[in-house]
């Protein structure tokens, strides 16, 4: 089996859990390596498989959980495991169940993953701007702390996503976001910013109350060795992309 590329977080020390890249897996062409996401118009039994490879990477005989993501704002507490195809529609989990091990793909969008020790619980969600702007940060630390988590000794680290400088958006989008996010904003060419999405996810942890916040400054876009990116197979004409994962989980 090719080795698969782990990043892990400072912050998360001793906690079973990794951002990983495209490195170590089965499929083939354009997505090339460890794709993991259902919806990128790969073979199931490659997906099944680097799916396998990243979970036993991470947490060897854990119970895999995922979502069917929509850029939403719910969180899902997670008490056991569910089949593939029953998946609810969130965009993070959370759970204090041993031996269950709790996955986000992305393809540009921050992966952030959470963990109170002292708890014994942790979460993983999926934060691109949609979701992060409508409160998928927010609803992740609430379910925690309905599971006993508090919100003040909740690590998180935010893993690979789109940079700002290749986040390019027009001013449609920017009027979306109030005048206080600014700061997230650069200037570019007329009519357009640069938007800095791993800073703006940052933010809203810390508004949340997070003791401690790391954000790993991995951009997906310009590291195409390294990471799926959904902007850069846009930008390039390529016909598909595929999904990086990010895992989380709790030993039996």
């Amino acid at each position: 089996m090719a080795n698969i590329a782990l990043v892990r977080a400072a912050c998360l020390d001793g906690i079973a859990h990794g951002f990983l890249g495209r490195q170590g897996g089965v499929s083939t062409g354009v997505i090339a390596g460890l794709n993991v996401g259902f919806g990128a118009e790969d073979d199931d039994a490659a997906v099944a498989e680097n799916r396998m490879r990243a979970a036993d990477a991470v947490l060897a005989d854990a119970q895999l959980v995922s979502l069917y993501q929509v850029h939403s704002p719910r969180a899902v507490i997670v008490e056991e495991p569910w089949a593939l195809d029953d998946r609810p529609k969130a965009d993070a989990l959370v759970t204090k169940t041993p031996g269950l091990l709790l996955g986000i793909v992305t393809a540009d969008c921050a992966p952030v993953l959470f963990a109170d020790r002292e708890a014994g619980i942790v979460g993983a969600a999926h934060a691109g701007w949609r979701g992060a702007h409508r409160g998928v940060i927010e609803a992740t630390v609430e379910a925690m702390t309905r599971l006993g988590a508090v919100a003040g000794r909740i690590c998180a680290a935010i893993g690979p996503c789109i940079a700002q400088a290749s986040y390019e958006v027009d001013d449609g989008f920017r009027s979306q976001f109030a005048t206080e996010d600014e700061q997230f904003f650069e200037a570019g060419k007329a009519g357009h910013h640069q938007f800095d999405l791993e800073a703006y996810v940052a933010a809203r942890l810390a508004e949340a109350g997070l003791g401690t916040i790391e954000p790993l400054g991995l951009d997906t876009y310009s590291n195409a060795a390294s990471y799926y990116s959904y902007r850069r197979a846009t930008h390039h004409g390529e016909p598909n992309y595929g999904r990086q994962f990010s895992l989380i989980g709790l030993p039996a």
